[in-house]
């Protein structure tokens, strides 16, 4: 990771809000662009969509230090299993339980929030960890664990959370489901890999993270605006008129968020972790990939679909939180764990 934020990564929620503006101007006075769109598909999604959001992950994919996960799990066995505990057991149960509290009456935006707290983030995290002064190496094991359980985990969470436990009959398709993890994570999972492997044979690793990952990694952005302008373009006119619905949807979210980091950062705390581990517990715990789960919501339920509208305030909430969040850790390094130690973290710009 650099040592700063991009103009790309440190205004992203400008940027997102910038998508969405342009998406709906582009649908109210542009329609034709929606047809052009969805002239050619795959599994129901837009190729242009479906090219997008594989372009939105690969470069997280590509960044992962597959590498370092042997070694720091032998000497980080408590933080990763107290890591992996929130993504898998908590957070959910925890999503699921605000998005029904908060949208009962709205069955697709809870779907699209499921989606979200059942896919634990593999990308941003690394970013407000580095801020936080954070250990990266833990992080960056937690990123490369996240990512190989939710190949496997994924669909089963979504069976359970969308079919058994709702009972509302909810039409989701499981297979489909399990061909957009293998197509949108584990074909990227494979590729970056693949990719890495071989630039450490021919460049070497130093030069692979210090050339090629900054040029490939704003394509992941870069992608999720694309998706983001194209669902706002297809939602526009409904998004207009119905802001109450959006400012509901951010709700649950925004408690989540706030939540699991508070709980996951006083929870290490307990435990006796240092700053440095348990802000990576923290920040762990309470990001999600909304990458991947924009890229189920597209493909199983539709671009102009409800739920995929929900999975992407995800990343207009999350962003300016974890930020918020990132200078509430390093004001209360100090008064929590006692450490006098110089936090050498970036600055956040207000």
């Amino acid at each position: 990771m650099s040592d700063s934020l991009g103009v790309l990564d440190r205004y992203l929620t400008l940027w997102i809000a910038l998508a969405m503006a342009l998406g709906v101007g582009l649908g109210r006075y542009a329609p034709g662009v929606a047809d052009a769109l969805n002239a050619v598909t795959f599994h129901g999604t837009s190729l242009p969509i479906a090219i997008g959001l594989f372009v939105m992950i690969f470069p997280i994919m590509a960044e992962i230090e597959y590498d370092r996960i042997p070694t720091v799990t032998r000497t980080a066995r408590r933080e990763i299993g107290l890591t992996l505990a929130f993504n898998w057991l908590v957070a959910p149960f925890v999503m699921f339980g605000l998005a029904t509290l908060f949208l009962g009456g709205y069955p697709d935006y809870i779907t699209g929030l499921v989606l979200v707290g059942i896919a634990p983030c593999i990308a941003m995290v690394l970013v407000w960890n580095e801020l936080a002064a954070g250990n990266q190496e833990l992080c960056a094991v937690c990123v490369g664990v996240n990512s190989l359980l939710q190949i496997g985990l994924f669909v089963p969470y979504a069976f359970f959370f969308l079919t058994t436990l709702r009972g509302t009959g909810v039409d989701v398709s499981m297979s489909l489901v399990a061909t957009m993890v293998f197509v949108f994570l584990g074909l990227p999972l494979l590729l970056g890999f693949l990719v890495q492997r071989t630039a450490f044979r021919t460049i070497g690793r130093r030069a692979y993270y210090d050339r090629v990952v900054p040029r490939i990694g704003p394509f992941g952005l870069l992608g999720l605006l694309f998706t983001v302008v194209v669902m706002f373009t297809l939602k526009g006119d409904y998004i207009v008129a119905n802001p109450g619905e959006i400012a509901l949807v951010a709700a649950p979210l925004l408690i989540f968020f706030v939540g699991l980091w508070t709980l996951a950062y006083g929870a290490s705390a307990l435990l006796g972790f240092d700053y440095v581990e348990s802000v990576s517990v923290a920040f762990t715990a309470a990001s999600n990939n909304f990458e991947l789960a924009i890229a189920v919501a597209v493909a199983v339920f539709g671009i102009g679909s409800n739920v995929a509208l929900a999975t992407v305030v995800g990343p207009l909430i999350e962003v300016p939180v974890m930020l918020a969040l990132v200078k509430v850790a390093l004001a209360t390094r100090t008064r929590v764990f006692g450490d006098e130690t110089e936090v050498n973290a970036v600055a956040v710009s207000d």
